[in-house]
């Protein structure tokens, strides 16, 4: 099979994306992929970013490819999640304290930094609307951010997300106690699952 198969190959298995990271993996040179994109075979959707041309460019993945060490949070998080059916408009992505945001702020990304013992924290792997897996933190540990100061989440969106919360069947409200205790937001949690359960 041609480099060339098999980088369509690549990108065919994996939902029409194929990133420069997936060829290093793989141990083929990345100036392959621009040769595709020259011939009409691929089209460069973001830095190292490249997808089938009859595939639609999914903004979740292109934005994980630009900035790896960003986790989808918040009002974003709680779309993925299904705890809000409010689309955003903006990007919430959470990085490490000691991160520089000015590339992804440029990208209209809205940018939070958390100290590395909670940046970890909860991250899973979740399903973009384009069928793709992109990291993002979890449902406790995104309810427990939404109730910090600084989130700016609406109350009617904190309510909301509450309500989908506790009728799921995969809720974990352990695991929602343990991250409140952590991120401090304790009495917070309780007042909104005693009004709920």
């Amino acid at each position: 099979m041609f480099i060339s198969e098999q980088i369509l190959q690549i990108a065919k298995e994996n939902h029409g994306i194929v990133t420069s990271a997936d060829l290093s993996k793989k141990g083929i040179l990345r100036g392959n992929l621009k040769q595709l994109a020259d011939d009409g075979k691929l089209e460069k959707t973001a830095r190292g970013v490249y997808i089938l041309p009859e595939i639609w460019e999914d903004e979740f993945v292109n934005l994980q490819a630009r900035f790896k060490k960003g986790i989808f949070s918040n009002e974003t998080a709680l779309f993925l999640w299904d705890l809000t059916d409010r689309t955003p408009n903006r990007y919430d992505m959470t990085f490490p304290h000691n991160y520089n945001l000015t590339n992804a702020k440029k990208e209209g990304v809205n940018c939070s930094r958390v100290k590395l013992e909670w940046y970890s924290e909860g991250i899973t792997q979740v399903f973009s609307p384009g069928g793709n897996k992109i990291a993002a933190y979890n449902m406790e540990r995104t309810l427990c951010d939404i109730l910090r100061k600084r989130s700016g989440v609406d109350t009617g969106v904190v309510s909301e997300a509450f309500k989908r919360y506790t009728v799921r069947k995969d809720k974990n409200i352990p695991l929602l106690s343990e991250y409140a205790k952590t991120f401090h937001v304790e009495e917070k949690v309780r007042r909104y699952l005693a009004v709920l359960l």
